[in-house]
């Protein structure tokens, strides 16, 4: 059993989070930390971290940067491991979970789903194909109305995944309409659209010469962002130190 406390209790996903361990016999959220608490959560909620003297194995922190310091000092506290799905850390924050990891283990994703983080790995692949061949690549992200940064940061990380695996010359392309000049070969194109309630559209295009390759994900619903989170919670319990990622979870899960 893996318990875990919830940063980001009474948030979207931390709903989600706490549903989905409802129903896990593996995981169990024992505390939660949240601005905001109504006090008809199934555990105790928390309005800051440093208030929080719960016994647990792993944090899961869905929340905000703003809580970065306060989640990294109880998990140094405690010497626990924390997994950080957060995104829109700032370079010094970064550099702040950096340091971190020498002493407790940190796993940090843009994007917890199990498929988006084995597309990362196929599209490594393809790439080392596919670019030396000449072909373009461009990546279209979709996602609901109420998203208000462009592009995700999935988009972006599935961005570096092609450009790593191309050696990392690659120019990302955000905006065409004022560009009046042929594609070029080092460009790497990503669009954005926002409507409705798309929960998550993340389409690779790999154009060649007579032939187009498509590598496609598709999430229906958050569900398989948590899925990934309560995965990681797992795999990070018991872990000491150092950084880890969803290639980790993916490789762990592979040699079972």
């Amino acid at each position: 059993m893996t318990k875990i406390i919830m940063s980001g209790a009474n948030g979207r996903m931390g709903k989600v989070i706490t549903e989905l361990a409802e129903k896990d016999p593996d995981a169990e959220i024992v505390a939660g930390i949240d601005v905001i608490s109504t006090g008809n959560e199934p555990y105790p909620v928390f309005t800051d971290a440093s208030s929080c003297k719960v016994e647990a194995d792993v944090i899961i922190d869905f929340s905000s940067p703003k809580a970065l310091g306060g989640l990294l000092a109880l998990a140094e506290e405690k010497n626990m491991p924390i997994v950080l799905c957060t995104t829109g850390y700032s370079a010094e924050e970064l550099d702040r979970i950096r340091d971190a990891t020498a002493k407790i283990a940190i796993l940090k994703s843009g994007n917890m789903s199990l498929g988006i983080n084995t597309v990362m790995s196929l599209l490594k692949s393809a790439t080392q194909v596919f670019v030396p061949a000449g072909f373009d690549v461009e990546i279209v992200e979709q996602h609901h109305n109420q998203k208000v940064d462009a592009p995700s940061g999935t988009a972006l990380m599935l961005a570096d995944s092609v450009n790593e695996a191309a050696g990392g010359d690659m120019e990302y392309i955000f905006d065409r309409s004022q560009r009046r000049e042929k594609r070029g070969k080092k460009e790497l194109g990503i669009s954005a659209v926002r409507g409705g309630t798309i929960p998550g559209i993340h389409e690779v295009i790999f154009a060649g010469p007579d032939e187009v390759i498509e590598i496609r994900h598709v999430a229906y619903s958050r569900s398989v962002f948590g899925n990934g989170a309560l995965q990681a919670a797992k795999y990070l319990k018991g872990k000491t130190k150092g950084m880890y990622d969803m290639g980790d979870v993916i490789a762990a899960a592979a040699s079972e």
